[in-house]
């Protein structure tokens, strides 16, 4: 054969291929997984890469290894966050930390006696007893960073699949749909979907494919269901049958659905448990015993002090509640996560920072006042309801207090201003946003039907621009009409296309209701737009149908936490701010009587009208009541009180993320209301108890007096 004549078939057979192959495509798929490193530092952020420096700076410092099945889960951790360290290099940077921790535990045992002349324990102590701590779970922040990392892809797997089943339906390309769900997805799935084209592109793979399967891998444990809908979708590509073909994918997002309901039905019967535990062991048990603290006082001499009860209550406590509630939320089934759109459009531009710290500011000057009148004038009292206002007291050469009634009732000013610092600060970030939202939620309940509804008027010849406004006019005053005329609007009006219309910053409509579930939707549309008005008609009605199940899947979901939901709401409201509040009023009255009893028999003692054995009887229990020892109210219900306002935090960030799978701006919301409610129920209980049992226990010792 000449060679002119071989020359036309390779001409020829290659123009054919070239009409099917899309050089852009191609070509941004290279540029797509080029970017891979630039986008994977703004995913990870700038905390995570400083670790990655330390790390790494550590590892060039000194050398740790760890054994070699604490080896094997970092790197499968550093793989799935990828952080650009190694498992020594974990090692090292706690060895390092553990050290320095060390260092200042015994620099502050050697300052501390120098200028005191006194050997200090207590914090010396408690920071070796921290390096130990530093050097066990330092190592292991890459096992806890990647549980949060599964946490958060997790949730965003059914939108992934969504994705990739829609843009398979009209164009059977697995390399472009993987591509399609990257850029439309949020992070971190993102960032591991770009790590598939990366890693094709770097040659550690020769296909999309082998890269793909090396990543499902790291799910095998952890979402079983989400390899096998990916495995559906690939086994699609195979079918030349288009019902089968459909059906394989069709079957890949009932798959990943079943399975998330599957697991929540198991996390709802497990999780009561661990949640009575936390209540009891977190909550109820050391409410309590904050009863005995003013006893243990005066009966162990002194060696109580507010600050062990401070480190004991307002560090050590919301730690362990923190971190058994982090628990139980990791072991939360994935729901739906939210798009990077709406957290965007639903951030509030208020920053209400500094005007919180000056109204904390305010409130603890008017709270320390007892203490700076005292310090100012140590002569200073007045009565107050027939009490001392400040009560303070004098044995030899010190002073202890204050003890009174006045003095407690002020010292309620500071757990209270940093409640109102708190909620303020986040009422006024949900303040604009929050209404929005939930109108939002209410065109999401609708959104359905509108989508199959546009789908039948382009399956009827209409043209999918002027669909629009024919849906919009049958869903007339409800938020999904509202949102279909903006976008008519915008291409009647403005003479936008469909993209422009739904996405444009300034008029779009999926600006006006941001959700994660409509601009996915709306994404999909824009994308079958290009296939022409068939597959517009397709995807969306087959979308309306996949959204409907989803809705039916989270409403179910809801329900199977209803009764743990209900009693951590009544625990954040109610019962918590009321048990603490009963044991602050009961302390306060332990409080007043042993220091009235003290106060009586150091009179008895100085008269000295007494002798022989009934005053040695009367030195000892003086000695057992002694002032000296006792706490005062005024620090006690102080430590109380911010205690009150962590454990409202606390629970309400642990209810949201069991309700909403820690939707932010419905946390921040009910942060800002949740935090001042629950601290006003304390304030509350505490402050009528108090008033009532110190009247009742000064009457007492009025009666007894006369």
């Amino acid at each position: 054969m000449a060679k002119e004549d071989i020359k036309e078939i390779l001409l020829k057979y290659r123009k054919k291929i070239g009409d099917h192959i899309d050089e852009t495509t191609i070509n941004d798929s290279k540029e797509f997984s080029q970017e891979y490193n630039q986008f994977r530092e703004e995913a990870l952020g700038s905390l995570k890469t400083r670790y990655e420096k330390w790390c790494n700076a550590s590892e060039k410092l000194i050398t740790f290894s760890p054994d070699l099945q604490t080896t094997k889960e970092l790197e499968e951790a550093i793989g799935v966050t990828h952080l650009n360290i190694t498992p020594q290099g974990a090692a090292s940077f706690a060895a390092i930390l553990s050290f320095i921790t060390i260092i200042i535990s015994l620099l502050w045992g050697l300052v501390t006696y120098i200028l005191t002349d006194v050997i200090a324990i207590f914090f010396p102590l408690l920071m070796l007893v921290g390096s130990i701590g530093i050097l066990k779970y330092c190592a292991k922040i890459p096992l806890f960073l990647a549980t949060r990392w599964r946490l958060k892809a997790g949730s965003q797997m059914v939108l992934c699949i969504l994705y990739i089943v829609m843009y398979m339906r009209h164009t059977s390309n697995l390399e472009n749909a993987i591509k399609f769900a990257a850029e439309h997805s949020n992070e971190p799935l993102s960032l591991d979907l770009r790590k598939i084209f990366w890693d094709v592109e770097v040659g550690k793979y020769a296909t999309i494919k082998e890269s793909l399967d090396s990543y499902l891998e790291t799910w095998r444990h952890y979402n079983l269901e989400f390899i096998t809908s990916f495995h559906l979708i690939e086994s699609s590509l195979y079918e030349s049958n288009e019902e089968r073909r459909e059906a394989l994918l069709d079957k890949s997002l009932e798959v990943i659905l079943e399975g998330s309901y599957n697991k929540m039905l198991r996390y709802a019967r497990d999780v009561k448990g661990p949640i009575t535990a936390l209540y009891m062991l977190g909550i109820i048990l050391p409410i309590l015993g904050l009863v005995l603290f003013p006893l243990a006082g005066t009966f162990l001499g002194g060696i109580v002090k507010w600050y062990h009860v401070f480190f004991l209550y307002n560090i050590i406590l919301p730690l362990f509640v923190f971190g058994f509630g982090m628990n139980i939320l990791a072991k939360r089934p994935p729901s739906f996560g939210e798009s990077e759109l709406t957290e965007k459009v639903l951030t509030s531009p208020y920053k209400p920072t500094a005007f919180c710290f000056f109204l904390f500011g305010l409130f603890f000057i008017i709270g320390f006042l007892p203490i700076g009148v005292h310090i100012i004038d140590p002569s200073f009292e007045i009565q107050f309801l027939g009490t001392d206002f400040l009560g303070f007291y004098t044995e030899g050469d010190n002073e202890y207090g204050p003890f009174g009634l006045g003095a407690m009732i002020l010292g309620f000013f500071i757990p209270l201003g940093m409640a109102l610092a708190i909620s303020t600060y986040y009422k006024w970030q949900t303040k604009d946003v929050i209404e929005l939202r939930k109108e939002t939620e209410d065109l999401e309940k609708e959104f359905s039907s509108a989508l199959f509804q546009l789908g039948n008027r382009v399956s009827e010849g209409i043209p999918t621009e002027a669909a629009f406004g024919k849906v919009a006019e049958s869903m007339h005053g409800t938020p999904t009409g509202n949102f279909l005329r903006i976008v008519d609007s915008n291409i009647r009006n403005l003479g936008m296309g469909i993209k422009e219309a739904l996405f444009n910053e300034k008029t779009g409509a999926v600006y006006s209701y941001p959700s994660g579930l409509i601009e996915s939707s709306m994404k999909v549309l824009v994308e079958s737009a290009r296939k022409g008005p068939q597959v517009v008609a397709k995807s969306m009605i087959g979308i309306s149908l996949y959204i409907e199940r989803i809705e039916k899947v989270n409403e179910r979901l809801k329900d199977l936490l209803t009764e743990v939901t209900s009693s951590m709401k009544s625990q954040i409201a109610f019962l918590t701010p009321l048990f603490a509040g009963i044991v602050v009023g009961i302390s306060s009255m332990i409080v007043s009587v042993l220091v009235g009893l003290s106060t009586q028999f150091s009179s008895i003692a100085e008269s000295g009208g007494i002798e022989g054995g009934a005053a040695a009887q009367i030195g000892i229990v003086k000695t057992l009541f002694n002032i000296g020892g006792l706490m005062p109210t005024y620090t006690f219900q102080i430590v109380v009180g911010i205690y009150v306002v962590q454990l409202a935090f606390l629970l309400t960030i642990l209810y949201n993320g069991i309700e909403f799978s820690g939707d932010k701006i419905r946390g921040k919301w009910l942060l800002g209301r949740n935090i001042l409610r629950s601290f006003m129920v304390y304030l509350v209980v505490a402050l009528l108890i108090t008033v009532f049992f110190t009247m009742l226990a000064k009457t007492i010792f009025v009666q007894q007096a006369t």
